[in-house]
């Protein structure tokens, strides 16, 4: 079954009430956990640490039942390099939901922001187990 009201949200966007300041600590974190070796920028993949608890919050009234989410897939796309010392802003947009097989297959995209820069976009799949 569909969740209720969830095509309702389809198109809407949800802008996150705070801010993260990236910290060179972070970024050389997570390079060293997937191996790369320079942690002058974050790794393309960085961009996840923080689309992923943003976008989780920002739609958490969705009605989504998030104890039957999995993850489909993921993509992204880099404008610029994530630095330390950038303070971004992340945005999600419920771009697509539909059934599939009895299961709900949604779609978001995170933005991340500095000011009125566009710095990174994540598009997650999500599949709500039937």
């Amino acid at each position: 079954m569909a969740t209720p009201g969830l095509n309702d949200l389809v198109g809407r966007t949800f802008m996150s009430a705070d801010s993260i300041t990236v910290s060179q600590e972070s970024i050389t974190a997570f390079a060293l956990a997937i191996g790369e070796p320079n942690f002058e920028v974050a790794p393309p993949t960085y961009a996840i640490t923080i689309t992923l608890d943003k976008s989780q919050e920002l739609l958490q009234n969705s009605g989504l039942d998030w104890t039957r989410v999995v993850h489909g897939d993921q993509k992204f796309e880099i404008q610029r390099p994530i630095v330390a010392g950038d303070v971004l802003a992340c945005s999600s947009t419920i771009e697509s939901a539909r059934m599939v097989a009895g299961n709900e297959i949604v779609t978001v995209r995170s933005d991340l922001h500095q000011g009125d820069e566009l710095v990174a976009s994540s598009w997650s799949t999500l599949v709500v187990r039937a």
